[in-house]
């Protein structure tokens, strides 16, 4: 590839793609503006991709991507130095290419899998390396790293017990470098480029969440914005694949639907022009972009989501006090908190009496929510306080 930067997109693709990529990250005309000038400088950001234990799903879906094609991605927006996949050199050939973008260094490493540790990582092997001396050899001269799919984020699958490989997300291995985080089975490619081109445009990461995901993409929660959650609040649920509730689109919470527990934009973003999710075809969401849901949880087993349905002035006391734990709605508004602060009023006698309104209500509403459920999960709500 040649040191000059010819852009083949159309000025109308090229004003698209970019004003697109834009306003998923959020940015003002005048970001947008800085993008398209960043995009057409000749210093694209070099891309080293590496894969290991994985499907290959992430690449698949990256090749799937049309705004922008995965030619004009790598061609005009970014410069892919080494992928496996991708790249139409093979053997000794394809290993220099990735010796060479290493030396030169102040690449975006790109890693789709997890890394065995097992056994000083002999589980996977590319070119007579483990993956966990590639990623070594690789990581320090990068300029970031990103950790593409639940695989590389949390270690995936196959880093669940046993784990006979010894399956590690990247983050477990590399401590001196800044990582984010791309989960999602598999993650998205628009998420992807837009993280890149955020770098490429300020030279720096964009936001990141507690968990080093970027909040462009996972700054909020997919049942805050699923269209099945009119159906939720109604307290309409799907009970058995196939019933009434199933086929007129009823809520996927009581089938498993982690949802309400994940921060994601599947069901805005899509994949692939497609236009649908699996919440959109039946299917609960399984939390694949979350660490403590994905290959955790049983796909069935609907998370615990009450704390999100309390009465606006008890759900920061809640999530300040159990923050570590999961409480179950008829414990929610049992008893008011002895170290209330004085300024929330119900140290008063006036605050006392808000205090038990606001009890009261949260009381109700748990009321309310057990009798929209269906009798499987009243029967479960009886269990517990039997317990």
């Amino acid at each position: 590839m040649g040191d000059k930067k010819k852009i083949s997109l159309s000025r109308r693709d090229f004003i698209s793609v970019t004003a697109q990529m834009a306003a998923f990250m959020g940015l003002s005309s005048l970001g947008a503006r800085q993008m398209m000038a960043a995009v057409q400088k000749d210093d694209r950001p070099d891309v080293v991709w590496l894969h290991f234990q994985e499907c290959t799903g992430c690449s698949e879906s990256l090749l799937r991507a049309t705004h922008p094609a995965v030619g004009q991605l790598i061609l005009d927006l970014i410069s892919l130095n080494y992928h496996e996949t991708l790249m139409a050199a093979a053997g000794h050939q394809a290993e220099k290419s990735l010796q060479d973008a290493v030396k030169k260094g102040n690449y975006v490493l790109v890693v789709e899998g997890s890394i065995p540790v097992k056994d000083n990582g002999v589980y996977c092997q590319i070119a007579g390396k483990t993956a966990l001396k590639i990623l070594q050899e690789t990581a320090p001269r990068a300029a970031a790293i990103i950790a593409i799919g639940s695989c590389a984020s949390w270690g995936g699958v196959q880093s669940k017990a046993p784990n006979p490989t010894g399956a590690s997300p990247v983050q477990a291995i590399i401590k001196n470098k800044p990582i984010i985080n791309l989960p999602g089975c598999p993650g998205h490619p628009d998420i992807f480029l837009s993280t890149v081109l955020y770098y490429l445009t300020f030279k720096k990461l964009p936001k990141l969440d507690a968990k080093g995901r970027p909040l462009l993409g996972y700054g909020t929660k997919l049942h805050d914005h699923c269209e099945r959650k009119a159906h939720f609040d109604a307290g309409r649920f799907v009970t058995r694949y196939g019933d009434k509730g199933h086929q007129n689109g009823w809520c996927l919470y009581l089938m498993g639907c982690k949802g309400p527990v994940t921060y994601a934009s599947c069901n805005a973003l899509r994949f692939n022009d497609v236009g649908v999710w699996p919440v959109s075809q039946g299917h609960p969401c399984a939390g694949c972009t979350e660490d403590n849901q994905a290959f955790e949880v049983p796909i069935h087993q609907p998370p615990k989501i009450i704390t999100d349905q309390t009465p606006d002035i008890l759900a920061d006391q809640i999530r300040a006090e159990n923050a570590n734990r999961v409480m179950d709605a008829d414990l929610l508004a049992t008893y008011p908190l002895v170290n209330e602060p004085k300024e929330r009023g119900l140290g008063t006698l006036v605050g006392a009496g808000v205090a038990g309104a606001v009890i009261g209500a949260a009381l109700g509403f748990a009321g309310a929510v057990a009798s929209k459920l269906p009798d499987k999960a009243k029967e479960g709500q009886d269990e517990q306080k039997t317990e």
